[in-house]
């Protein structure tokens, strides 16, 4: 997309999601009703198909990438809209006789509504049809860490609700609706392993609501409380039943694992927690919210029931008028493609408990010359199945320098590292993308 491929974040109340990877795009102006854009690179992939190292392939390529928006302010609304095409060819594919073009789309909407000035709602909604991960994670921790063939969706929308009812106390009253579709679809009876679609397809619904005291005018308190809820959609067999038998402290067991369909993985949330939002400085604002979640999978068969921690914590420092750095820690739960039954127990992976640390700096080294620099780690713990307790870690650095000739040109040149080192065999990856390229906006 505009950004070559966006990173995963973490900024909404409850939700996570990191800033682009990317500088932000060069010659927008606020101001105009509508603008357009184009973005041309050229590129290299040291592993375009995520692939671990043996049998990793690199290709080069290049990116076309237009994009239209549209803001029109009114006096008590905001309304915007922006599309992004991404076409992506690798000439290493071509080669292979394989399709060698990858094509990504983005739209993103947004409504603001002040009905009083005590009362203002938003909407806000970004639809995703990608093949890259970070793409198709909409703002959490990647469920499928690998590149995934086909035209797969992804829509998150978001309602929220500002109330002030006293000049001290106000509410946020937060939905949100997050729907996956994958196109592999189909459980694979060669070798007993389940599609895409199968594991992932899901809708997830949530609503929050926070009380806020506005103790200070630089410090608001709050204590909140969300409910979840995530319905597998897949509609496939996920993971194979049979007999099996244990030996246990030469104890013998048999017993009967049955069948797993995609909605063994429903899940139901509650999470409580307490918040802070704090200006230190006129320039260095810290907000957070830690608590606990209880978790339900009242389809699986052995209704598996855990807590577990609850973090989203962000610092920023505007050290520059334009210039700042961000540093930030989520905890949360989340989906997973792994399936892996537990033959001693008959349990399955029912998803991922990930601890995200991220960073970025946005800095002007000259008036016409941007760096980005942003680094993340995330640790995901599998939850049941054959690798229960086990774990992902990934390591993602990315570096873009931007060079603004005027208002409608820019050129830039780029390079994202990602290694995946995972204690499931045959997922571990290393990925390395640099890139060179030029914008004209309008």
């Amino acid at each position: 997309m505009k950004k070559f491929f966006l990173s995963a974040g973490l900024v909404a109340a409850g939700t996570a999601s990191l800033e682009a990877a990317y500088a932000p795009d060069a010659g927008s102006d606020a101001s105009r009703l509508w603008s357009i854009s184009g973005t041309l690179r050229g590129f290299y992939d040291g592993n375009y198909a995520t692939a671990p190292s043996s049998t990793s392939r690199g290709s080069y390529g290049f990116e076309v990438s237009p994009s239209i928006s549209i803001n029109k302010p009114l006096q008590q609304t905001e309304i915007g809209l922006r599309y992004t095409y991404g076409l992506y060819y690798y000439q290493d594919r071509q080669e292979l006789g394989e399709n060698p073009i990858d094509q990504t789309h983005q739209l993103d909407f947004w409504l603001d509504h002040a009905f009083t000035e005590r009362w203002q709602a938003r909407f806000q909604d970004s639809f995703v049809v990608a093949q890259e991960p970070q793409l198709l994670a909409q703002g959490a921790p990647t469920a499928d860490p690998a590149r995934v063939e086909g035209n797969n969706i992804a829509n998150t929308a978001t309602i929220r609700l500002n109330t002030d009812w006293t000049r001290l106390f106000s509410t946020v009253l937060t939905y949100q609706n997050n729907f996956y579709d994958y196109q592999n679809s189909g459980f694979n009876t060669n070798n007993n392993t389940a599609s895409l679609a199968g594991e992932l397809n899901r809708v997830g619904n949530s609503i929050a609501l926070d009380f806020q005291w506005h103790v200070k005018p630089t410090t608001t308190i709050s204590a909140g409380y969300q409910y979840g809820q995530v319905n597998y959609t897949g509609n496939e067999l996920i993971a194979p039943g049979g007999n099996y038998v244990s030996i246990h402290q030469s104890v013998t067991n048999a017993f009967t694992i049955p069948n797993r369909f995609s909605d063994s993985r429903d899940n139901r949330s509650h999470t409580g927690y307490i918040g802070l939002q704090h200006n230190f400085l006129a320039n260095l604002a810290f907000n957070g919210n830690v608590g606990v979640t209880y978790t339900e999978n009242y389809n699986d068969p052995q209704n598996t029931t855990s807590f577990g921690p609850y973090a989203n914590l962000s610092l920023t420092y505007t050290y520059l008028p334009g210039d700042y750095a961000q540093l930030g820690f989520v905890h949360q739960r989340n989906a997973t493609d792994l399936i892996s039954v537990d033959s001693k127990n008959g349990s399955i992976a029912l998803d991922q408990e990930s601890s995200l640390i991220y960073g970025s700096i946005n800095h002007a080294l000259t008036p016409k010359l941007l760096a980005t620099l942003i680094g993340q780690i995330q640790l995901s713990t599998f939850n049941g199945g054959t690798y229960n307790n086990e774990t992902d870690t990934t390591y993602s650095l990315g570096l873009d320098l931007t060079y603004t000739f005027n208002r409608h040109f820019s050129a830039e040149i780029g390079d994202n590292f990602d290694d995946l080192n995972s204690d499931v065999p045959g997922r571990n990856y290393v990925r390395d993308r640099v890139y060179i390229g030029v914008t004209a906006t309008y």
